[in-house]
């Protein structure tokens, strides 16, 4: 588009409402009385100039700020269903989440996972309102920044009548040396820490210039922000998991791709005193034992690479006790203690008995994490495991179902062989329960033994886009301070037509501003300006009046 050309021989883009060099307005229609609107000095905005092609209505739209509103507006809408229900990252992770927010929270939880909002701030909408607010503070901000700056960088010392005449605070006055009231109130400008710039007689003062990119600054330090907050759902950026180890037990860490490896040599726990008179009367209150610590004494290895596919050596690298507060760290990870089972079941033995002589044959040693298919007494002799559910229930239909893998109550449905049933009989044991569903059985399974195993539960956490998100709210911080804690001010004096106009500009705390005017014009024969808005309010409650 064409440049509009000042009279001070300035071009100015297309749109421009006030030169950016002299200040004079450019829109013939415009009021010659009213205020100069100084929000952006008047300069041309892509998102207000250029309005015809696809990108530039793309521009526009990202550009407003009511857009923008809208955004977040839907984002905060979307945050709170996210808290109606737990989130699935905070369910049990061995029960269904389906079954699990059904059954929990009835028809509205059914609904609530159908929809997706189990999984909300990971789901891909929410990711593309993240995008969007993300572009639109972008956008936004190029749209006023870039121009804002120019007009700043552009502007000269000596500025058009109309520019000074429309400034909220203006005044005018005659001295008989303007010589001397021009050096005296230079002199205090430069003491009250303004920047002085003079030009054939005339001076502006600046102040503070840098408390305008405030608001760009939040920009920067929101972007950044929202950057950190969308890799937490690229792959290895972001892990936040959980595991359960047994006492003995060395399992793979979750993220680590196999590499990493870690042991539960043994859990520990350590309980208050009841003697101690210092928590006596706590534990009391609590009505049972109060634990003071636990820990896992912790093995950490990891898998080196001897050539065959599949396999590797897993070679000790650290050892370290872990406990709330105190985790183990590698690499990127973070192993953190967050909970325990004490005496979780891990064994249960049974030998076949026949009902009518009391003999017994054989034993069956059943790991209740991985239960054999089958097991051989001997003597034709034998027991399959039909059926097992580690943390028994019955369902809505009253059959049988797990909970979970955990064996809290565990139930078996055997199948025993022998030579007297050859075509087996059907048993349904579990702790205190014998059960014979098909009908009486000439033999049973009888309870042996039973070992425990304390378990440890530890998170796992690794986070690459803390940084993001620290950086990002530090910008944020200094931006907010940068902005609201100083204002940017500017202070006119012109010699014309034998006067001295003076003009006064800020970007908030006008008060602040009269306050320093008055300061620098004080005996010098200046006249303080007024205040043109405060005037007009006047006029216009008398008028009513």
């Amino acid at each position: 588009m064409n440049k509009i050309k000042c009279e001070c021989g300035h071009d100015n883009p297309h749109g421009t409402l006030v030169c950016e060099s002299c200040g004079k307005p450019l829109q013939e229609s415009e009021d010659q009385k009213s205020l100069l609107n100084m929000r952006y000095e008047g300069v041309a905005r892509r998102s207000q100039t250029y309005t015809t092609t696809f990108i530039d209505k793309i521009w526009m739209f990202f550009s407003s700020v009511k857009v923008g509103i809208w955004i977040i507006v839907l984002l905060l809408v979307a945050s709170a269903f996210g808290t109606i229900y737990p989130q699935e990252m905070y369910i049990p992770p061995t029960v269904n989440p389906a079954e699990h927010y059904a059954e929990e929270y009835g028809i509205t939880g059914q609904l609530y996972y159908q929809l997706g909002f189990h999984n909300l701030y990971g789901s891909w909408w929410y990711m593309l309102l993240l995008a969007a607010l993300g572009i639109s503070i972008l956008i936004a901000s190029l749209d006023r920044f870039v121009p804002l700056y120019r007009a700043l960088k552009t502007q000269r010392v000596t500025r058009h009548q109309s520019f000074m005449k429309r400034q909220r605070i203006f005044g005018t006055s005659k001295v008989e040396d303007p010589d001397a009231a021009f050096a005296q109130v230079k002199e205090k400008l430069k003491k009250k820490k303004y920047r002085v710039s003079e030009e054939n007689g005339n001076l502006v003062a600046e102040k503070n210039r840098f408390a305008r990119w405030g608001p760009y600054v939040n920009h920067i330090g929101l972007i950044i922000f929202l950057i950190g907050c969308m890799l937490r759902f690229f792959p290895g950026m972001y892990i936040d998991d959980s595991m359960w180890i047994r006492e003995g037990d060395t399992v793979v860490v979750p993220g680590t791709d196999g590499r990493y490896h870690v042991k539960n040599e043994q859990f520990l726990i350590e309980l208050y005193d009841e003697d101690d008179e210092m928590y006596a009367e706590a534990i009391q209150r609590s009505g049972g034992p109060v634990v003071k610590t636990y820990q896992t004494d912790a093995i950490l290895y990891k898998q080196e690479d001897t050539g065959v596919v599949g396999e590797g050596e897993l070679v000790q690298v650290d050892e370290h006790y872990i406990r709330v507060n105190e985790p183990l760290t590698f690499d990127d990870f973070s192993l953190y203690q967050v909970s325990y089972r004490l005496n979780e079941l891990s064994m249960m033995s049974f030998t076949l008995e026949n009902k009518e002589t009391g003999e017994t044959f054989g034993r069956m040693d059943i790991n209740l994490l991985d239960p054999e298919a089958e097991y051989d007494l001997g003597d034709g002799y034998r027991v399959v495991v039909g059926q097992y559910f580690p943390d028994f229930h019955l369902d809505g239909n009253n059959e049988p179902a797990t909970q979970s893998s955990v064996p809290n109550n565990p139930v078996f449905i055997f199948t025993m062989y022998t030579p007297d049933t050859p075509e087996g009989e059907t048993s349904l044991v579990g702790i205190r329960q014998n059960l014979e569903p098909l009908g009486e059985n000439q033999y049973k399974m009888t309870f042996v033994d039973v070992e425990t195993t304390h378990v440890t539960g530890l998170t796992v956490r690794k986070d690459k886009t803390l940084p993001f998100l620290i950086v990002g709210g530090a910008i944020f911080m200094f931006g907010l301070v940068q902005g609201s804690y100083w204002a940017h001010r500017r202070i006119w004096l012109q010699r014309i037509n034998g006067e001295i106009w003076l003009a006064g500009h800020t970007n908030k705390n006008y008060l602040g501003l009269r306050k320093d005017i008055d300061l620098v014009i004080e005996d010098s024969g200046i006249t303080t300006p007024v205040d043109q808005l405060e005037e007009a309010e006047k006029s216009s409650q008398n008028n009513k009046q």
